[in-house]
Formats: structure tokens, C-alpha cells, sequence
């Protein structure tokens, strides 16, 4: 399989870190594109463009270290921060825009009231992404971790 455009959209968790170079991994055989996106979700009382200097802060840190780890895996990556309401169908949006072949999210094992949840974005995602959907999640081992 080859896939020319990846999108790994990032969180700052340590999921992140693993799907970011699995991306890099699958991407050097075929020489694909990898955008690690960080989406911020913008409260409805604010206008979309606010500006939200902490979360902006964050964004950046992460997206800096998402690129470290993409360096040491020897490959580049592109990096963007949006404001967006919703995060599921920001991301979307960008696989459309950027003509996505793969979706790659790194995902924490979660629990809602002792049963394991998707979270609301992955299951967005895996319902509408037009596009293949690798979900990466981490061992329940990792939790603690976190």
C-alpha cells in the first residue's frame, strides 16, 4: 500500500509521539507527505479567530516536538495549528483540503464509567473520513503514563 498525503493530527499526548513515527515509518517507503495538525477548539462564546495566546503557546510546543520526533526518525514533516469549534470535522476538512490518503490518530485507552470510549473525535472520524483510518491505540500498560 502507498499513500501519497498523511495526516496525523496531535493533542500533546504521549499517543502522539508513537503515531508520529509510525507515520514517518510508512511514509519512507513511499516517500508520502506527513501534516501533523494540532487543532485548538474554539469556545462558541469566542469569535473562531480569537486570539488565544496560551493555547497557541501549547500548540506550538507540541508541534515542535512533533518535529523532533519526525528528526529523529530522519524524515520532515509539515505542521499547522487551526481554530476550529469542532475538532472532528476541522480534521475533515484538512483531509479534504489536502487530498488525505491516510488518517492516523494516536489515541489513549479511555474509560467512561468502567467501559472503554473512543472519544467523540475518533468516532467522528472513523465515520466520515473519506480516506483510510489507522487508529493507534496505546497498551492499557501506558495509562499511568500519561
Amino acid at each position: 500500500m502507498r499513500f501519497n498525503n498523511i495526516l496525523v493530527p496531535i493533542g500533546g499526548h504521549k499517543a502522539d509521539e508513537e503515531a508520529i513515527e509510525l507515520a514517518c515509518k510508512i511514509a519512507k517507503g513511499g516517500k508520502s507527505k506527513i501534516y501533523v495538525l494540532y487543532i485548538i477548539q474554539v469556545k462558541r462564546a469566542l469569535p473562531l479567530d480569537a486570539e488565544l495566546e496560551p493555547e497557541i503557546r501549547k500548540a506550538e510546543e507540541v508541534l515542535s516536538h512533533a518535529e523532533d520526533i519526525a528528526e529523529e526518525q530522519d524524515y520532515e514533516i509539515d505542521t499547522d495549528i487551526l481554530q476550529a469549534r469542532e475538532i472532528g470535522p476541522a480534521i475533515g476538512d484538512e483531509v479534504a483540503e489536502r487530498n488525505i490518503d491516510l488518517l492516523l490518530i494516536g489515541m489513549n485507552y479511555k474509560r467512561h464509567f468502567g467501559e472503554f470510549k473512543l472519544g467523540d473525535t475518533v468516532t467522528y472520524v472513523l465515520k466520515n473520513a473519506p480516506c483510510r483510518v489507522f487508529v493507534l491505540r496505546q497498551p492499557l500498560a501506558n495509562q499511568e503514563e500519561k
